[in-house]
């Protein structure tokens, strides 16, 4: 018998490395062969940034009964994967961090998870961190299924109590700790395999798709029915009924430890990948010829958030990328928007410039750092929120958003986030003289607002955000409150020139950064924006001068990463994104132009 389960949890609270140790311990691997941690993160930006981006599959045998295994997304941002993946999935394994407890993102996926009526098993990982609240936590635990609506039958889960990252797993606290075998019985005793029909004509629904330099598209998904047989005949089906098209299944694959193996046969219930398929996509239904009716699948949540990717214009333009047309840029953002159903792609009227709507800055951050890495050279508008009307009203994206930080700090963080007309929800201690704060804020208030939290929270807060619902639009929200340093010529800047700006503000660039006109170079300590030259050296003169030169002390510049330069902009401002650089900039780069532009802006 196959049982399919997928691994939940909030950012950081240790699937990947739990299912290091799962891989391991199931005999997966060699016992002399060399592996590194978080080997399910194959990605580059998952290991940089430490989080799972993209859904993966894998398997493992324990007592000749195999486990398929899906990992999953813990950001709220990457929604979409762990939708579409819980309908591959006849159980969950729900991980929760013992000191933390259920977090955002927790009860983001476990309300997916319910949702589609499937039974989890609560994991409290972590347990011999030294601020662990065992008891507490599980109450949490209880308490959020209900608040989620859990069945009876899913509020009677299996307790375990982990520590992932060291590979054992117990029943109770008093159980010998040497091993993960308590889990893979939990899992082979727990989940159910679902009752399929072998003799069904044969059905699957396609959940993820990828690419592949050797093979092409390749389509993975579960099989619902029947039986897939190598050259049979088939015809894909999308969520309306229609068909997409038809063809034989050249290649199937099955999945083992982190290979995909070549089989000549699968049945239902089976974890597959497809390739030979040019046309079928994420939620079609790859089925035998005689069905007519497709497969039902989970609507996916509509993107809240998006910003506008046009060709970079910038002076600079094709000194560092290899991809600089819209056509080629086109092409790579629809290819994106077909693997990935959470990010839609709209033409603007001009036809040189799409809109791209995604989850949240994440999402679109991911995306472009991507492209940037692919070669290409793109301007980035800042991020706004997608409005809806409804009766004549306008609507707008409201996110629950529950922090935990020390005591001293709460005050300054109620204040900022009040400005940014957020609603506390809740304030309750969290242990260790640290405070946990519950608000209900607008998704436009807290674009921007991670960096200034951290610099609130001297680097020592938790910020987390998840769509909550759409409200009644609350009013205008202050943006940045102060202007800009503008560069008013092209060239490389000169410390010397640098030093004698320093007092008018913070500075984004270091002597010898390529500057051009209409670039900004830092940010104003007085909210007008200013134009200055960053170019000018020391005028020399053959008159020797009665003393030593001074030496220049400079103030490191301000670096800022990509998803912080696209919140920083103002709605005049672009980012530059290059393989090689991400600068800031203005949108009309000659001053004339702007003053045009801002009074027109006045008039409106």
């Amino acid at each position: 018998m196959i049982r399919n389960i997928a691994i939940i949890a909030h950012v950081d609270h240790g699937k990947t490395t739990l299912l290091d140790n799962m891989l391991k311990q199931s005999g997966t691997f060699r016992e002399n062969q060399e592996i590194g941690e978080r080997v399910m993160d194959s990605n580059d930006q998952e290991r940089e940034r430490g989080i799972t981006i993209l859904a993966k599959c894998t398997a493992v045998m324990w007592n000749d009964e195999k486990i398929n295994i899906i990992d999953t997304p813990g950001h709220a941002d990457f929604g979409g994967e762990v939708e579409r993946v819980l309908s591959m999935a006849d159980g969950v394994l729900l991980l929760v961090d013992a000191s933390e407890g259920p977090m955002p993102q927790t009860k983001f996926v476990l309300g997916k998870a319910l949702k589609a009526n499937l039974h989890p098993i609560v994991i409290i990982n972590k347990v011999d961190r030294p601020d662990s609240r065992i008891d507490e936590v599980l109450n949490e635990i209880f308490d959020l299924f209900i608040n989620l609506d859990a069945t009876e039958e899913q509020l009677d889960f299996p307790v375990l109590y982990a520590t992932g990252r060291d590979g054992w797993c117990v029943n109770n606290l008093s159980d010998e700790r040497k091993d993960l075998a308590p889990l893979f019985t939990t899992i082979l005793k727990h989940v159910k395999p679902s009752n399929y029909d072998y003799d069904a004509p044969f059905a699957m629904l396609v959940t993820l798709l990828e690419s592949d330099r050797f093979l092409g598209r390749i389509l993975t998904g579960k099989v619902y029915q029947g039986i897939a047989k190598i050259n049979s005949n088939v015809k894909v089906l999308s969520l309306d009924g229609k068909v997409v098209e038809q063809g034989r299944l050249t290649k199937l694959f099955a999945f083992s430890g982190l290979k995909r193996i070549s089989i000549e046969e699968a049945r239902a219930g089976d974890i597959i990948a497809i390739a030979g398929m040019e046309e079928a996509s994420v939620s079609d239904s790859i089925t035998a010829p005689e069905i007519l009716e497709p497969i039902k699948s989970t609507p996916v949540d509509p993107p809240t958030m998006a910003v506008t990717i046009s060709v970079n214009s910038s002076p600079f333009a094709g000194q560092e990328g290899t991809k600089l047309t819209s056509t080629v840029i086109k092409e790579r953002l629809l290819r994106e928007a077909e693997t990935n159903v959470a990010i839609t792609v709209k033409e603007t009227e001009k036809g040189d410039a799409f809109e791209v709507g995604g989850r949240g800055e994440l999402q679109l951050g991911v995306l472009i750092e991507t492209m940037r890495r692919e070669g290409f050279e793109l301007s980035v508008s800042r991020p706004r929120v997608l409005f809806k009307e409804k009766d004549g009203k306008k609507f707008e994206p409201i996110e629950e958003v529950i922090i935990d930080v020390d005591e001293e700090f709460s005050g300054i963080i109620m204040e900022k986030l009040s400005f940014r007309k957020g609603e506390m929800r809740d304030m309750r201690p969290s242990g260790n003289g640290r405070t946990r704060l519950a608000f209900l804020a607008p998704s436009r208030g807290l674009i921007g607002y991670q960096g200034e939290f951290l610099t609130d929270s001297r680097g020592t807060g938790i910020i987390n955000r998840l769509f909550h619902s759409y409200e009644p639009y609350k009013g205008a929200i202050s943006g940045r409150r102060n202007g800009v340093l503008i560069s008013t010529d092209k060239g490389e800047a000169v410390a010397y020139a640098i030093f004698n700006l320093q007092d008018r503000g913070i500075m984004f660039i270091k002597p010898q950064d390529k500057v051009y006109c209409g670039m900004i170079v830092g940010q104003h300590n007085r909210d007008n924006d200013l134009e200055i030259n960053v170019l000018k050296g020391k005028q020399l003169t053959n008159v020797r001068s009665s003393g030593a030169d001074e030496a220049i002390k400079l103030t490191p510049p301000k670096l800022m990463t990509l998803e912080e330069m696209i919140a920083y902009i103002g709605d005049d401002e672009l980012v530059e994104v290059t393989p090689k650089s991400i600068r800031l900039r203005k949108m009309h780069l000659d001053p004339n132009e702007r003053k045009r532009f801002s009074r027109s802006m006045r008039k409106e």
